[in-house]
């Protein structure tokens, strides 16, 4: 009997064990739910299960880089869309368009050498009602543009080119003009918005030169980005404002196998802003967003919550090599929006950055417009670990009665820094530090400007 008893105790053991590693095992969000298969099923878009295919040149376009297209491309999408769908598929050569809209059932595939390439004449663009920096406003389409879509692709290995020279050009004049310009005073488009919709993959495509935010994503679910490069250049002219991938009150958000190399923040989270932007059901949260296995080029910061946002929650930022960010990580806290940022991690990172961890007020456009100022901001539960990374600064946290950091993981992370003072960091409640080798270095390969665009934005 008691043979009996000691076995069972140890097959109880064992099974506990077994549990506890299988659950160890299973890839979790940070508050500690199951990430859903659906992340990890990622396979190639194929055309041929899609429809007919419309080739541009073969439904009367011309193969002619110097002639305004976008009513053409815009009538074989609408015939695409007629009779039930299928593939707008653009060929070898550069077809000069403005905004054309997507229907459903529709998709678009840039063949190798193929190019769709912005006017860079903003007369050429119609004003409607879209989605731009927090708030639903009338502004400028995108290039490319998908609303209330199931299941649309863009695919192939061509190119979506915004064109912006002229946009960057027009921009920093007004900006000599007017320091207190703002991004929108500039009339600009984007290259991709994709709205309202589900079931998206956007894959294998270069997006580069965007007159303003190259990517942007309102209120959809179920979104993959897949083997993207997005490119906008520092120099000889800066391009402003050309965030790689902004994703505004979404959920289940892949972005895997990426090239980002922008003259701002590569993944920005937004979502909303002002003092009851919680309230407004144009607004909304992200949520469960994972961001793996990519590479950094120059930006200002690999990932940003802000600066129009209002809740983040279950972000994962893993696996990924950074080379140039101004900032790894930045939290922008908002005086004049509501904000909570939780149970988010980043992990398994390596590289170089200006600034490890970058937390400070955001008041560039404060406007309260006449309520009273929300409550307090919060950030909790942030996790850092695996991290192996070279920078300027490690710790740049200010202290602040507007916004509360707390509970907070910094675990396995070696940093070597120029300044590795770990300033403020006792303005983080709860914070728990393991294996955290901070070392000062007299110098770094890489360099970075003493003041950058991004300095002067959290200003």
């Amino acid at each position: 009997m008691k043979f009996q008893n000691t076995s069972n105790f140890i097959l109880s053991l064992f099974a506990l064990f077994i549990f506890s590693a299988s659950v160890k095992s299973q890839d979790l969000f940070p508050d500690g739910t199951k990430i859903p298969k659906w992340f990890k099923e990622n396979k190639p878009t194929d055309i041929s299960k899609l429809g007919k295919k419309y080739i541009l040149t073969a439904n009367g376009m011309k193969n002619d880089s110097t002639i305004l297209q976008t009513k053409e491309l815009q009538a074989i999408i609408d015939l695409a869309a007629k009779n039930g769908g299928g593939v707008v598929v653009v060929p070898k050569g550069t077809f000069l368009i403005s905004s054309v809209f997507f229907k459903q059932g529709t998709h678009l595939h840039l063949e190798n050498g193929a190019k769709l390439k912005g006017s860079d004449n903003i007369n050429d663009f119609p004003v409607v009602t879209t989605r731009m920096e927090g708030q639903t406003v009338k502004y400028f389409p995108a290039l490319i543009n998908a609303d209330g879509l199931d299941g649309f692709t863009i695919s192939g290995k061509g190119t979506l080119d915004g064109n912006g020279l002229r946009f960057w050009k027009s921009f920093w004049k007004r900006r000599e003009w007017n320091p207190k310009c703002t991004n929108m005073d500039e009339m600009r488009p984007r290259i991709l918005y994709v709205s309202n919709s589900k079931n998206i993959q956007i894959e294998g495509i270069t997006i580069k030169n965007s007159p303003f935010w190259s990517t942007h994503y309102y209120k959809s679910d179920f979104v993959k980005l897949l083997n993207l490069t997005i490119l906008a250049p520092k120099k000889p002219v800066k391009a402003p404002s050309t965030d790689a991938i902004d994703i505004d009150a979404c959920t289940n958000f892949l972005v895997k196998n990426c090239y980002l190399s922008v003259n701002d923040d590569a993944i920005a989270l937004k979502g909303g802003k002002g003092p009851k932007a919680d309230k407004d059901p144009n607004n909304g949260e992200n949520r469960n967003i994972i961001i793996e296995d990519n590479t950094f080029g120059f930006c200002h910061s690999a990932l940003t919550c802000g600066s129009e946002s209002i809740h983040n929650y279950n972000i994962i930022f893993r696996n990924s090599t950074v080379n140039g960010a101004s900032r790894l990580l930045h939290l922008k806290m908002r005086p004049d929006t509501p904000q909570h940022y939780e149970y988010i991690t980043v992990e398994n990172i390596k590289g170089n950055v200006k600034t490890f961890l970058y937390v400070k007020g955001w008041s560039q456009f404060f406007d309260l417009k006449g309520e009273e100022a929300p409550k307090k901001r919060l950030a909790n539960n942030i996790v850092l670990k695996n991290i192996d990374i070279s920078c300027e600064t490690g710790f740049d946290i200010e202290k602040s009665d507007l916004y509360e950091l707390k509970d907070f993981t910094f675990e396995n992370l070696k940093i070597k820094a120029i300044k590795p003072k770990e300033e403020n960091l006792e303005v983080i409640k709860s914070l728990k530090k393991d294996k955290v080798s901070i070392i000062q270095v007299a110098s770094l390969a890489q360099s970075y400007d003493k003041k950058d665009d991004s300095d002067i934005a959290a200003k």
